[in-house]
């Protein structure tokens, strides 16, 4: 069975970054499983590597939805366990886990019929088209193998175990990793099947996930019940955060792609130097996704059992913690930048381009973690609808005005100053507003939106 008493009694600081750590190995675990996949795609040659890449905004909108189902679980959950309402969490778990799959066999059959026609319609060619074919049929056949667990794990987190889920994740990596060559390239008694053996690849690394994950809420949690009458409730409690929370994964990408956009009008060498400063920013903000998902589910629980002091108290104390960190890896980082530049390309104008990206916007990754940490605390606080408000004012009012203003001023320079400015000055007010907000008399029941 589950117990709360760390999360609620134990020393704040000490608790989330018991959480933490495990959070730390599951993020990085998720990028070498990326970079796994296309880099031994890319040794097939320019077009597979396409192909590839080409399959990322589809991949990317569904793996937003499952992100937006799983934080809808962890704050739900999080608060039945808090006030220690186990029959009602089982409950809640049960029917979210059937929301989660009949949304997922209907995506997956709906995708497998419209592969050609979608990706004609993204850009793919006659000669590329075969090969995401390839790829995608076989990827939607095992996508509730991900998706399931992935809504899954969030629960357990809500327990506050955190090592299961970031162990069996580095454990799915690292099966991916040596299944990957075994089955694109045909090594051994392994057939050659190129993009197909990458998506068989990644489906049989996605049975272990579901099959831990099966096993952990099923047996080692008991967490699992009967359907009941409540199911329609709990799938709008779901959905009151799933759907707020979805959109607001949908956005970063979205705001990405219009960035990329003004930088190409400029020159195409900039949107190489952005691409490789948006890989960077993912390790340099490794820290601030992994006490995400520590503070989520501690937050949660906290305000279920009514400690609302304590639940404000993790949340300002990771703000802080947050802001220090990030300024001493930026300082850490800063005397290396020519380095890290040659690493990515060996253009002296991409890397001229790379290297005041890494010394503008960085800068403001301590800001920039406070808005990542104030919207999870929203949703957490049950105002889903708030934290999209925030993240759209973020992407569409600031981040995408000062990238075109600074563009138009300064060129490329002006549009990377302009990211970190959108940055620093939301920082700043997100922690305002964390300060203001989340006081314990403002914590009041969800209400419909």
């Amino acid at each position: 069975m589950y117990n709360t008493h760390g999360l609620l009694t134990a020393p704040i600081g000490r608790t989330l970054l018991r959480m933490s750590v495990p959070n730390l190995l599951g993020v990085l675990s998720l990028l070498f499983y990326h970079l796994t996949d296309t880099y031994f795609i890319s040794q097939l040659g320019t077009e597979p590597l396409a192909a590839i890449s080409m399959t990322f905004p589809v991949t990317m909108v569904i793996s937003s939805i499952a992100l937006g189902m799983g934080a809808g679980m962890s704050a739900n959950m999080g608060r039945f366990l808090g006030k220690g309402d186990l029959p009602q969490a089982r409950s809640f778990l049960t029917h979210g886990l059937m929301l989660a799959g009949l949304v997922v066999t209907v995506i997956a059959a709906a995708g497998a019929m419209t592969i050609t026609p979608l990706f004609t319609l993204l850009g793919a060619g006659d000669t590329m088209l075969p090969l995401i074919n390839d790829y995608m049929l076989v990827w939607y056949s095992g996508i509730g193998l991900l998706v399931l667990p992935m809504v899954g794990n969030q629960a357990l987190r809500a327990t506050g175990n955190t090592r299961t889920p970031a162990i069996v994740t580095a454990v799915a990596a690292i099966v991916n990793a040596i299944l990957d060559p075994l089955l694109i390239f045909g090594i051994g008694p392994f057939p050659r099947l190129e993009m197909q053996g990458a998506a068989i690849a990644t489906v049989l690394s996605w049975i272990i996930t579901f099959v831990v994950a099966a096993w952990m809420l099923g047996w080692r949690y008991q967490l699992l019940a009967r359907p009941c009458q409540r199911v329609l409730e709990h799938w709008r409690k779901l959905l009151h955060i799933a759907r707020p929370a979805a959109i607001s994964n949908l956005l970063n990408p979205l705001a990405n792609a219009l960035i990329l956009a003004i930088l190409a009008r400029i020159d195409t060498k900039a949107v190489a130097a952005f691409g490789a400063g948006t890989r960077i920013e993912a390790l340099m903000l490794v820290v601030v996704t992994a006490l995400c998902g520590a503070l989520m589910p501690f937050i949660a629980q906290n305000l279920g059992a009514g400690h609302y002091r304590r639940a404000k108290e993790a949340l300002m104390g990771s703000i802080r913690f947050v802001l220090v960190s990030q300024l001493l890896l930026y300082l850490l980082v800063l005397p290396f930048l020519g380095q890290v530049a040659a690493l990515f390309s060996d253009d002296p104008t991409v890397q001229g381009y790379l290297i005041w990206y890494l010394q503008i916007v960085p800068l403001a990754y301590g800001t920039l973690g406070v808005v990542i940490l104030f919207v999870l605390a929203l949703n957490a606080y049950h105002r889903p609808m708030t934290a999209l408000s925030l993240n759209m004012v973020r992407l569409f009012l600031m981040l995408i005005p000062m990238t075109m203003i600074g563009s138009w001023l300064f060129g490329v320079k002006g549009a990377f100053a302009g990211i970190g400015l959108a940055n620093l000055v939301m920082g700043v007010a997100c922690y305002h507003l964390a300060t203001k907000v989340c006081e314990p008399a403002s914590v009041t029941a969800p209400q419909p939106q």
